[in-house]
């Protein structure tokens, strides 16, 4: 790693300088090293190291996520992964790289979809590191639109650069659902990996999902939720009635309330993503409003979800420190890995490089 304070290079705070004492520490006896790009709050990291591996480099440009995860593993991730100053911190040589990137369209009219294709995007920066650092295997996540975005061409371009002009194996990309690996919640995201031609592999097969039932009364709050998660009468009211308004048009939208024994709909930032993961508890005994709600806290035991019920929806351990607000917290939950498909993932990844790591 080199030097933090070399005039040259970055100037904002570096990875692996802390003054917090991690919660998550790195393996010392290590089987595999990885990086961790796009890192949010650190889903991939926590599954990598599950399986053996340390992370000896992590991005990640918004500073409330930064905050979380420095809280949690010790070390703040570098910033802006588009900047040269920020790709010259990766070390030469390490073993998996580990990206949940985001989805963009790609400017390839008339192009045959090719590296340069991509060029402007963040896709364009991980297969940039990828042809610089030549990882022994790679492991992508994005939204699971992005096998039909712009047409099916997004993926295409994506999967033809992987391929043809990085040179790795990558197997079909797979839908994986969170519901299947031991949460109560019906996540869908898209996995790409890949195995760089030196590893020999030409074959692979993802997870099978496991036999386990897993409902929100296995995650829900074992203590009576704060009164300030419950919602107003007035919300209530104008909640019903905008689902009414949608149901008139035919129309399934609208808020929905998870029983017990159901799984939540994927959590995700916007788009109602709280008003469709309510649930019903009347464990609450004090209804005094502790802040500024229209109307009175209602008597039906209608909550959203704590930011502990997104993080357990989402495979954290309870030993996850949450540091920032809630509003902060819903956003980096919503937008993180299922850390339990990932790590079962990362787990096939590393039985197909067999005896690298033996």
């Amino acid at each position: 790693m080199k030097d933090v304070l070399d005039d040259n290079l970055l100037e904002e705070p570096a990875a692996q300088y802390s003054l917090f004492e991690p919660e998550f520490k790195p393996n010392l006896q290590e089987k595999f090293t990885f990086i961790d790009l796009f890192a949010g709050i650190g889903g991939f990291r926590i599954a990598m190291q599950n399986l053996g591996g340390k992370c000896i480099f992590s991005s990640e440009w918004d500073e409330q996520a930064q905050k979380t995860y420095e809280a949690n593993f010790g070390d703040l991730p570098y910033g802006d992964i588009t900047l040269e100053e920020t790709k010259a911190f990766i070390p030469e040589k390490f073993d998996i790289l580990c990206a949940g990137f985001p989805c963009q369209a790609f400017s390839i009219a008339g192009k045959r979809g090719g590296f340069e294709d991509t060029r402007g995007t963040l896709f364009f920066d991980v297969a940039e590191i990828i042809r610089r650092h030549q990882p022994k295997a790679f492991f992508l996540e994005n939204v699971k639109g992005l096998k039909n975005h712009d047409k099916g061409r997004t993926l295409k371009t994506i999967l033809n650069v992987l391929r043809e002009d990085l040179g790795y194996f990558v197997p079909e990309p797979e839908i994986v659902n969170a519901k299947n690996f031991g949460v109560p919640q019906n996540r869908e995201r898209i996995y790409i990996v890949g195995f760089h031609k030196s590893t020999g592999v030409n074959s692979f097969s993802y997870p099978e999902p496991l036999d386990k039932i897993v409902t929100f009364a296995d995650i829900r709050e074992e203590k009576t939720v704060p009164t300030k998660y419950y919602l107003s009468t007035q919300y209530i009211d104008t909640l019903r009635k905008h689902k009414e308004r949608h149901e008139s048009k035919g129309n399934g939208f609208g808020y929905e309330i998870i029983p017990d024994d159901g799984i939540a709909n994927a959590i995700v930032v916007g788009g109602m993503g709280r008003e469709r993961n309510l649930v019903i508890d009347h464990r609450i005994t004090d209804f005094t409003p502790t802040t500024n709600i229209k109307g009175e806290v209602n008597r039906e035991g209608i909550r959203k979800m704590t930011p502990r019920e997104w993080a357990r929806l989402q495979g954290f351990p309870d030993s996850y420190v949450i540091p920032v607000s809630d509003a902060s917290a819903y956003k980096q939950f919503g937008n993180s890995v299922a850390v339990p498909a990932i790590q079962a993932t990362g787990k096939k990844i590393l039985e197909k490089l067999g005896n690298l790591y033996d």
